[in-house]
């Protein structure tokens, strides 16, 4: 059995990220692939309470201040989780795995954002997750300012009507995700064979089914001979 493919979904919080995740899940999924989805932190027994405590805004009023480097190693614990239990099983036996955030995002946000450096996060990387690498990365970067309003905006909408509160990150400033920002560019010029950019703030139709149908064509040009996917004009079932 081939060996599957791994493609994760790099942006920041409102970027559209995890919705052009589960559009392609369900197409891959529809094209006869095997097809597992994750998200960082979580999708692990592990990672769940991670994940609580990561980005829950309450973490901090009962656990004190959370430092860069205690979160760095947190986020890691659950990636090497995710990897061990998940990831590299689902590969193993040839599924396309789809994963909403991987090491990517602690380079941006431990690494920019908390002004850690790319070169420990690197090495994190290499030690504690055996320096596996997706093989398509997709980073989904429109404007800074039109993806913080939306994900916060989403947050406090979840907070209200669910009671999950995952706003810990979006309380940040705005110059936090700046570096954020400027670190994803710099991630994708740096591995320019990884990383594609679907910057929706180009000229043409940036709806939503557009960039699916953007994302349709570029994954069919890159799943390997033994794996199948459908024309990228594939009609998408609501």
């Amino acid at each position: 059995m081939p060996r599957g493919y791994f493609i994760t979904f790099e942006g920041l919080d409102g970027s559209g990220k995890t919705t052009q995740l589960r559009r392609l899940a369900a197409w891959l999924t529809a094209s006869g692939n095997s097809v597992v989805s994750l998200r960082q932190p979580g999708s692990t027994p592990l990672g769940d309470r991670l994940r609580s405590v990561l980005l829950d805004s309450r973490s901090e009023s009962a656990l004190g201040l959370i430092s860069p480097l205690a979160e760095m190693a947190l986020m890691f614990a659950d990636r090497a989780q995710a990897i061990a239990e998940v990831i590299e099983p689902a590969l193993a036996g040839g599924s396309v795995v789809l994963c909403d955030r991987f090491t990517d995002s602690s380079e941006a946000y431990q690494g920019a954002g908390r002004s850690l450096g790319s070169q420990r996060i690197l090495e994190m990387h290499a030690a504690v997750c055996n320096n596996l690498q997706p093989d398509l990365t997709l980073l989904l970067l429109p404007p800074l300012e039109a993806s913080l309003a939306r994900a916060r905006r989403r947050n406090h909408r979840d907070a209200r009507m669910q009671g999950t509160d995952e706003n810990r990150f979006e309380r940040e400033s705005d110059e936090f995700y700046t570096r954020i920002h400027t670190a994803y560019q710099q991630i994708a010029a740096r591995e320019p064979q990884r990383v594609v950019t679907i910057a929706n703030d180009d000229a043409g139709d940036n709806s939503i089914d557009a960039i699916e149908l953007r994302i349709r064509a570029l994954v069919s040009t890159r799943i390997p001979a033994g794996l199948s996917a459908a024309p990228a004009n594939l009609v998408h079932e609501t």
